[in-house]
C-alpha cells in the first residue's frame, strides 16, 4: 500500500511543473495587435490575403518559447471570449499560425464574418494580459 502512496505522490510532484506551465506567458505592455488587410468594414470578392501586424513584441513558431513573443491565432466569427487559462482551440473558427506566419489565404463563404487575431504562447496559450486585435467586420461577395 505504500509503494501505491509514494507512486502516485511522485506522479503528482512530476505533473506540478506542467501544471504551472499551463498558463501564458507574459506579454509587452505595449504590445499591439492589428490588422494590416483587410481593414474593418471591407467588402471583399472571394478569398483574400489577411496580414497580421504586431507591435513590441516578436512572431515566432509554435513550441518556441522566446520571452516576448507568440504566433498568431485568427478567430473567424467567434463570439465567446478567449479563455486564458486554456489553449486557443483548433478548428475552422480558430485558426492556428504556428509556423510563424504573418498573413494567409483565407477564403469564407459569401456573407458578414468577423475576424480577430489573438497572440498565441509556445503552448498556444493566450498571454498574460491576452494580445489581442479589435474584431473587426468583413463582407465576402
Amino acid at each position: 500500500m505504500k509503494v501505491l502512496q509514494w507512486i502516485a505522490l511522485s506522479a503528482a510532484l512530476t505533473c506540478l511543473p506542467f501544471a504551472a506551465h499551463a498558463q501564458g506567458k507574459p506579454a509587452a505592455k505595449d504590445a499591439r495587435l492589428y490588422f494590416v488587410w483587410p481593414q474593418n468594414g471591407a467588402v471583399i470578392k472571394g478569398a483574400f490575403w489577411c496580414r497580421f501586424g504586431l507591435r513590441n513584441m516578436g512572431v515566432t513558431h509554435a513550441g518556441d518559447n522566446y520571452p516576448n513573443s507568440g504566433h498568431h491565432h485568427l478567430l473567424v466569427d467567434v463570439n465567446e471570449p478567449i479563455n486564458p487559462n486554456e489553449p486557443i482551440p483548433q478548428d475552422k473558427s480558430h485558426l492556428h499560425f504556428g509556423a510563424g506566419q504573418t498573413e494567409a489565404r483565407i477564403e469564407l463563404p459569401p456573407g458578414k464574418h468577423t475576424l480577430q487575431l489573438v497572440l498565441g504562447d509556445a503552448e498556444h496559450y493566450p498571454h498574460v494580459p491576452p494580445v489581442v486585435s479589435e474584431k473587426i467586420t468583413v463582407t465576402i461577395k
